[in-house]
């Protein structure tokens, strides 16, 4: 008996390598992915801004990096002797405006030079309802500053549609090699509400197609239909029946790798998890011989790989761990 529905998933026809350099933005679930792949030794820049759910945002930090706008003034606020911007996330913070301003600028400058140079541009929307400040306009988070400062809307697709095509339009010519994957983000946004978020995730998608039938640049992958679908049961959501479980993020990776990944790159990136597990091994018995002879061999094969990835901090760890037994 079958009891889930499965789909098939396009090969990419721009597929990621080992020698791609990679650009990742938006929602938690960017982050999420993003870590996989750093794990697995890809070289990727994931959220410089910190994490950023709406279309809208996106596309407006991106033509920031393109044009490398300076920091608009009128969005810093602070709170709690820390400064922050309305067009970031918290995570991007400083103890002064001039601290704020060189960061934003590295950011921005980071951010610039992957494009550039890069190969792959991933977005991950993850909502359609955007907050408006009073003065400053659409924000990328409210900074926990007074309701009464904001409005909540839904953004109209046309407005959104506009706003990604005009900046993706124009990489398409400044950056003719790179290459975008659009996906709509998983995780429920159910505070905005359930009929709500389900209006924004269509929203989003609808977004997704529009800009892949616009730009040749531009393919989908789909993590939200694989959550919705093939992992359509609240035991593959986390205690808040939001976020997504670890082994519903572990299915839709694999299912990326699946289609996103050449045949040698997966092949590469299977021996770097099995290093990987190794370096997560944790021994009945650590002093005990077997394990320094294990740490040997993982060092071995550590320096091997080394000589194409940064393995230099993983054999820093193992070569002291090493030098504890004598």
């Amino acid at each position: 008996m079958q009891w889930m529905t499965n789909f098939s998933i396009p090969e990419s026809p721009s597929p990621i390598t080992y020698q791609s350099k990679i650009l990742s933005m938006g929602s938690c679930f960017a982050d999420s992915m993003g870590r996989r792949m750093k794990e697995a030794k890809f070289d990727i820049l994931v959220n410089p801004f910190g994490t950023i759910f709406h279309p809208s945002i996106l596309a407006e930090l991106l033509d920031h990096a393109l044009f490398k706008d300076k920091l608009n003034e009128g969005g810093i606020l602070q709170r709690e002797d820390l400064f922050f911007h309305y067009s970031s996330h918290s995570d991007l913070n400083a103890k002064s405006k001039e601290e704020l301003r060189e960061k934003w600028a590295h950011q921005i400058e980071q951010t610039h030079q992957y494009l550039k140079d890069g190969s792959h541009l991933i977005l991950t929307f993850g909502t359609a309802w955007i907050y408006e400040h009073q003065d400053f306009g659409p924000v990328a988070n409210c900074h926990k500053q007074p309701q009464n400062l904001f409005n909540k809307k839904i953004t109209d697709l046309d407005r959104m549609v506009l706003d990604l095509f005009h900046v993706l339009d124009n990489f398409s010519r400044a950056f003719p090699d790179l290459k975008i994957i659009l996906t709509v983000s998983p995780v429920r946004h159910i505070k905005d509400g359930i009929p709500e978020n389900q209006l924004s995730k269509s929203l989003l998608r609808v977004l997704c197609s529009e800009l892949e039938r616009k730009l040749d640049s531009v393919s989908y992958f789909p993590s939200y239909e694989i959550m919705m679908d093939e992992l359509r049961d609240y035991r593959f959501y986390k205690e808040d029946r939001i976020h997504p479980t670890e082994e519903a993020e572990n299915y839709i990776w694999e299912k990326w790798v699946k289609s996103q990944f050449t045949r040698e790159t997966l092949v590469t990136y299977q021996e770097i998890q099995k290093v990987n597990r190794e370096l997560a091994h944790r021994p009945l018995n650590p002093e005990s011989k077997s394990h320094q002879k294990f740490l040997q061999n993982l060092k071995s094969k550590l320096e091997l790989l080394n000589e194409e990835f940064d393995f230099s901090n993983e054999i820093e760890t193992v070569s002291k761990t090493l030098q504890g037994f004598h």
